[in-house]
This record gives structure tokens, sequence and C-alpha cells, in this order.
């Protein structure tokens, strides 16, 4: 509720609200509460209401000023943090644990107000996929989820299961192969990259803050979403699908890679255009691609080419 965003209990805004009606009342901690808030005061002739917004505007006003100067505080030990340590706090942080990994991926996504992104090539961790118990309920109030999954993760049973219980809960998947890394990204204002590397010793991940280099991944990111193939819910085992690849439908995507046009794969197979441009949006729902070169991206994943 907008009032208990602001402090207010839901007690005390019902309260308040049965004031306004005139109906009786009795004192307790939701009228201490009210009194608190600026929102009642004694009068000639009892408890009286007052105008809400400009007693919690001035609330609000006062969180506000704590937020700045919380904000400015962080800039302001963040410095004092590089010096003590060497280390450039300006926006990189060095994740040296799993729970530390793990607590920082899970707030990301409590915290998120708009969306999560991220890039799947399988966990690093151990050799089952990661399952987030944080995402269901993340989902529930509004976040939405797009992941592209390295298409080695749905070759695992394990891998291709979990992939397909989020995409139940309303997760955008797509899949591409040869992921270069495990990224996760909050709002486009924090990124999350783990590091698979031995050489990095205990560096198990990177938080990234604001800065031209989370720009870039927000970038990375969007470059391989535009790439990936989409996986549909169910996956390539419908009844259409196992029937396929089809001596014909191998001889068009192999036009199709070849680069021909339209009319030239018209004239080879011996159809008319508008053939040609059924068949491929056919085979376009089919696989779940909504690009000619998404098409061939899923065609040659399913070893159609």
């Amino acid at each position: 509720m907008l009032a208990e965003s602001r402090g207010l209990s839901m007690e005390a805004e019902q309260l308040y609200r049965a004031m306004l009606d005139g109906r009786p009342i009795t004192p307790g901690a939701e009228l201490a509460e009210l009194e608190r808030f600026g929102l009642v005061r004694a009068g000639t002739s009892g408890v009286e209401v007052c105008p809400p917004r400009a007693a919690l505007s001035a609330f609000a006003a006062q969180h506000e000023a704590a937020a700045v100067r919380a904000r400015e505080a962080a800039e302001v030990l963040g410095a004092a943090y590089s010096l003590r340590t060497g280390r450039d706090a300006d926006f990189v942080e060095v994740l040296r644990s799993r729970d530390e990994v793990i607590a920082t991926f899970e707030a990301m996504q409590t915290q998120a107000a708009i969306d999560i992104v991220a890039l799947d090539p399988g966990s690093y961790m151990s050799p089952k996929p990661e399952v987030s118990t944080v995402q269901p309920g993340s989902m529930a109030r509004g976040i939405g989820y797009r992941v592209v999954y390295d298409s080695s993760v749905l070759q695992d049973d394990d891998g291709f299961a979990q992939v397909q219980s989020s995409i139940a809960l309303g997760e955008q998947a797509r899949v591409f192969p040869g992921l270069p890394l495990k990224l996760v990204i909050a709002d486009s204002n924090r990124a999350l990259i783990a590091v698979p590397n031995s050489d990095a010793g205990d560096v198990l991940a990177l938080l990234i803050h604001p800065s031209m280099l989370l720009s870039a991944l927000i970038e990375l990111f969007g470059s391989f979403w535009r790439m990936a193939v989409p996986v549909r819910a169910g996956g390539p085992d419908d009844a259409e699908v196992t029937q396929e690849p089809t001596a014909a439908t191998r001889r068009l995507l192999a036009l199709l890679s070849g680069g021909l046009t339209d009319e030239a794969i018209a004239r080879e197979l011996g159809i008319s255009e508008r053939t040609v441009l059924r068949r491929i949006s056919r085979l376009q729902q089919l696989l779940g691609a909504q690009t000619r070169f998404q098409l061939g991206a899923q065609a040659s994943r399913q070893g159609w080419l």
C-alpha cells in the first residue's frame, strides 16, 4: 500500500479513514501513530483530523534527505575504502565467497524495481543449474526476467527442466551457443559478473555499479538478446516438430543459409514466392524464431542443417 511505503501502518490508515467518516474511535497505538505523523490533534471537541498531504509530505522529505545523506556517505566511505585497501571501490566490488555471491544475487532480485536480465552459460559453482528461490517472488510482484541461456544448458536434462519452470513463471528465455560470461543486470544500475578463471585466485564475482563498464555490459546483453533464439514452453517435442525435418525442409533451409532471395528460392524449388514465404513463416513459428537469422540458428541447433 502507498501509505505503508511512507511509513504509516495499515491500521493507522484505517483509523484515519474511520475518523473522516465520523465513526467512533478508541485511544490506542494507532491513534498515537497518527499523532506522531501529525495527522490528528487535540481540539476543543476532542481529537480532530488534520490535512494529510502536508504531514506526510514532510515525513517523506525527511526520508529523502536521509537517502541523500546515505548516498553521500557511501561516496565518502567508498573513497576511504579505496585509500585504505588500495582497491578501486568507485564502480567495482570484489566478491570472494560463494555465500557473498549468492546473497548479492538474491539482493539484486529482491531490490529490483523493473527487471532482471542475464546471460547464463551454466553454473560455475556446481555441475547442476543453480535454482533461484527468489525469482518466483520477484516475478509475482511484477519484475520482468529476460535470460539468454547457452545451448549447453538446454541439452542437460536438469537445465532444460529449470528453464521450462522459469518460462512457466513468465520468464522470457532465449538460447545462443557459446556465451562468453555469466552476467546478471538489475534495473540497468547494477551488474554481477561471475569469474570462472582459477587464475583470479579467490575472486568469485565482480559487482559493477553505474559506469562505462556497466553501460558496455548492458549493450553486450542487448546484442546477445537480439541474436538469440526464443525458447518455447514445452520445447521441441510436439508432434509437428518430431516429423521434421523433411527433405523439402532441409532443401529450403540450405537455400536460405546460402543467401538466396525468395524469388531465387521459388525458382529453384519450382514453387511460388508466396509459398516460400508461407513455408518460412511456418518454420519460424515451429522453432520459435522471430527472424530468419534466428531460424537458421535454431535449425542448426536442432541438427536440421
